[in-house]
């Protein structure tokens, strides 16, 4: 079983700006003409544990729903699924252990964790196995950032990749 965050940040380490806008991902030409490893990441994932905000600001693309994996939708507030959405999330709450645990019975053994406090809530309850960030290379002065008040957690290098001779994406595993 494995948790694994794969998200883009600023080189300051920001996921979005203070508005909780990703505008700024634009400024890297080709960005969309490439799928920076998306695909062979996606395929190794079972299932896609999304926070409230994040599936919020997916569904205001506008766009056919990107994800071919069954998707959960962390929210406490959250009480039904848009509609349109019904086949393609579920809305789910708890502690990040009891989601984890949750989802492995439900036979999901790899998870991709998504959205700024959502990976958040899992790295503080050290829940994170693997970390894949590509850094776009940009400095936002300000936003939401991906780290926070996490207690210290040792990861140890896996690669480091230069991506469209613009992104540099590091993937990370975390040392137990």
């Amino acid at each position: 079983m494995k948790n694994i965050v794969y998200l883009a940040t600023s080189i300051d380490g920001y996921i979005a700006d203070l508005d909780g806008g990703i505008d700024w991902l634009s400024t890297v030409p080709n960005l969309t003409n490439d799928d920076l490893g998306w695909g062979e990441f996606i395929s190794k994932i079972d299932a896609l544990v999304m926070g409230k905000n994040t599936f919020l600001k997916v569904l205001s693309f506008g766009v056919e729903w990107p994800y071919p994996v069954p998707t959960y939708i962390l929210s406490n507030s959250m009480q039904q699924v848009p509609q349109g959405y019904e086949d393609k999330v579920e809305i789910i709450s708890g502690t990040p252990q009891e989601i984890t645990d949750l989802l492995n019975k439900k036979g999901y053994e790899n998870l991709y964790i998504d959205g700024g406090f959502t990976i958040q809530q899992f790295l503080q309850a050290d829940l994170v196995d693997e970390l894949i960030i590509t850094k776009i290379p940009l400095i936002l002065g300000k936003g939401i950032p991906l780290f926070t008040d996490s207690k210290q957690l040792v990861f140890e290098h896996v690669k480091t990749e230069v991506l469209i001779g613009e992104l540099v994406q590091t993937a990370y595993r975390r040392k137990r």
